[in-house]
């Protein structure tokens, strides 16, 4: 009878046993880099299955060229879209409101000062029939009435006959109340009326420029009533004649007319 038997060591043991008619003993042993080459064969044959399998649907995943083409058409329109709706939510910036204008505020005018006048009052020498002869000052533009009341009014009710009482006052003149006919009721300068000259002689008359009325300026030659008013204007305006040459300064009144009447005038 006869027996054999084979041990090997590795990831595999293999054993064989066999009965023959003789005996003898036989041993034999693999080492484990059989198993190594068996894995590495699958895994290349795994490999090579998958892309296999890749290659196969390779055509169903490439799109071709309109594909292609539709893709990156789609893919800018989407670009533009989302570019127009980043610019459309970006905060509007509101205008800020315009000043509003200043209303203009005109200058105040200014005022031009008043002409001053040659005096604010005016002073006369009240004298003749009257309670209280003396030198009165009144306001501008006072009546004659309003200096003989000054004067404590006349002392009889028919001196005043001689005066114009509703005549303008004239700085510096005298007022003569009760003058007998013919002699001037005042004078600019103050000095001594004159001898009385008859009243119905007015060619020879000689009228005070700041004591006569306009009635009796229009008895000079070539005066009128509107030249007479324009006299009596000047004389109230500038506060009474100083000269008879002031008369040349009255429109109306050239080197002829004034030639004709200064010697019938006197201040």
């Amino acid at each position: 009878m006869g027996s054999g038997a084979g041990t090997g060591t590795g990831a595999r043991s293999r054993t064989a046993t066999g009965t023959g008619a003789g005996t003898g003993t036989g041993v034999g042993t693999g080492t484990g880099a059989g198993d190594g080459a068996d894995g590495a064969s699958a895994a290349l044959t795994s490999l090579q299955a998958f892309r296999a399998a890749l290659a196969a649907k390779a055509p169903a995943l490439d799109p071709g060229r309109p594909g292609l083409r539709a893709i990156l058409a789609l893919a800018a329109l989407a670009i533009v879209v989302a570019g127009i709706f980043v610019w459309r939510t970006q905060p509007t910036p509101e205008p800020l409101p315009a000043p509003s204008p200043i209303p203009h505020q005109p200058a105040p005018p200014t005022q031009s000062p008043p002409a001053p006048s040659p005096t604010a009052n005016v002073t006369v020498h009240v004298t003749g029939k009257v309670r209280k002869p003396g030198i009165y000052t009144l306001p501008m533009g006072a009546r004659v009435a309003d200096a003989v009341t000054a004067a404590g009014g006349p002392r009889q009710p028919t001196a005043t006959s001689s005066v114009n009482l509703a005549r303008r006052l004239i700085d510096g003149e005298q007022i003569v109340v009760g003058a007998p006919s013919g002699t001037p009721a005042g004078t600019g300068s103050g000095t001594a009326a004159q001898a009385p000259i008859p009243a119905n002689d007015p060619a020879t008359t000689v009228l005070d420029l700041n004591a006569a009325t306009p009635e009796q300026l229009e008895q000079l030659p070539g005066v009128g009533e509107v030249l007479a008013a324009r006299i009596a204007e000047f004389r109230t305006t500038n506060g009474g004649f100083t000269s008879v040459d002031q008369l040349q300064q009255v429109s109306g009144i050239g080197p002829r007319k004034y030639a004709e009447i200064r010697g019938r005038v006197r201040v």
